[in-house]
């Protein structure tokens, strides 16, 4: 499609998958989505994006990243049949994180049947220059149908323009009060959108939660992985063939060691799930084989209990499905109650590993850190994926065979 062009969307529910090629330079983009009422928001719930991943009437939400090959995508679901009479429009943008998308190759926005994965409309930004946030296209009602226009409007200011442009009440860093400070205002009905987050890299492994001020309230860890769907086809690294089926299976799990020095594993092997009220203060969600992140894999940490951590190494393994980690793309978020969210995307697996440790938590004179590992394993012969990441990170458990 061309900038300005629309186009009938003949779908009750539909994917949108914002793209571009990543390399040395690039920046990440993340993708977010505003429902309007005549031009405008009725309230910040009608922003959708990585720190409010779903709108309250279900219709919207941001789903997260995939990687396959140098191309990312950042995919938002809109289920158009869920879509509150008085919107009008659902804007679709994009906003670069730590540069201009005159820097980001490749730009463009798919929109998909979520039935069937059937193209509806393409639209690729090719004039972007300093821009910091895109409004890529947008879906919009007209006679009774919902049609999808290219729109192609940057921003200099950021996501924090584009969202105040549309009504958005945003939470920006203060600036250093005059000496004498004017009566302060009444505080808003609401807390203002927060646009802050973490993405944890090999030079910037680590943050602490306490500087970030996420130690209280719930922090629910999240797994998102690439489900490759080759039923005969195989690749190939180090020299080892690999399969990777439909039903490929990823367990996420968490080590513990508390404060009073007693250990654990939380996982869904053995049905060890943990409890969220109660040591160890981290709890399992149920098992899940999609990968997607509206479900997904969930850890959940109880903050509230911090004092009782010691340390927690987050890890996950394949249970079936595959025989290592190679050409699988996976993206893990931290999500605490109070605070910015953390993400970080694992490496590329290069070595036959069946596990992976993620992010360590380490709780240092009541400083709460998470480090990124995102560190394969290589048991040996014999040896389960479980006591090599003990053996690797010295937690000194013993371990007997499980099935769940």
């Amino acid at each position: 499609m061309r900038k300005g062009g629309n186009t009938p969307v003949p779908a009750d529910a539909v994917r949108i998958e914002l793209g571009w090629r990543t390399g040395p330079g690039v920046p990440d983009v993340d993708a977010s989505a505003l429902l309007l009422v005549s031009g405008k928001v009725r309230s910040d719930g009608d922003f959708v994006f990585y720190n409010q991943a779903a709108h309250a009437s279900g219709a919207v939400r941001h789903e997260g990243k995939r990687t396959a090959g140098d191309t990312v995508t950042d995919t938002l679901s809109v289920d158009l049949a869920r879509v509150e009479p008085a919107v009008d429009t659902v804007v679709l943008a994009g906003s670069a994180d730590g540069g201009t998308f005159g820097q980001v190759p490749g730009l463009h926005i798919r929109v998909l049947d979520a039935a069937g994965g059937t193209e509806i409309a393409r639209f690729d930004s090719e004039d972007a220059t300093v821009e910091t946030a895109f409004v890529l296209g947008e879906l919009y009602r007209r006679q009774g149908a919902w049609k999808f226009r290219a729109v192609g409007q940057g921003y200099e200011s950021g996501l924090a323009g584009l969202a105040t442009d549309f009504g958005i009440s945003v939470d920006e860093p203060r600036q250093t009060p005059p000496a004498a400070p004017p009566a302060p205002a009444p505080a808003p009905a609401t807390a203002p959108v927060s646009l802050s987050k973490v993405t944890l890299t090999k030079e910037a492994p680590a943050v602490s939660l306490t500087k970030q001020g996420g130690t209280s309230g719930a922090m629910r860890v999240n797994l998102n992985w690439q489900l490759h769907k080759q039923f005969s086809g195989w690749a190939s690294k180090l020299g080892k063939a690999m399969a990777l089926h439909s039903d490929l299976d990823l367990d996420l799990g968490a080590l513990f060691e508390l404060a009073d020095g007693s250990k654990g594993v939380v996982q869904a092997l053995g049905n060890s799930f943990g409890a969220l009220h109660q040591p160890p203060f981290i709890h399992l969600d149920a098992d899940d084989r999609t990968g997607a992140r509206a479900a997904g894999e969930n850890l959940t940490i109880n903050l509230d209990h911090r004092q009782a951590f010691r340390r927690i190494l987050v890890f996950v393994t394949i249970y079936e499905g595959a025989r290592s980690f190679a050409n699988l793309h996976a993206t893990v978020t931290l999500q605490p109650q109070f605070g910015a969210p953390i993400d970080f995307s694992l490496d590329e697996c290069t070595v036959p590993s069946p596990v992976c440790a993620l992010a360590l938590i380490t709780n240092t004179g009541g400083d709460l850190v998470v480090q990124r590992e995102a560190r394969y394993l290589v048991p040996e012969r014999g040896v389960s994926p479980q006591r090599t990441l003990d053996h690797a990170y010295g937690w000194g458990m013993n371990w007997t065979p499980g099935r769940k």
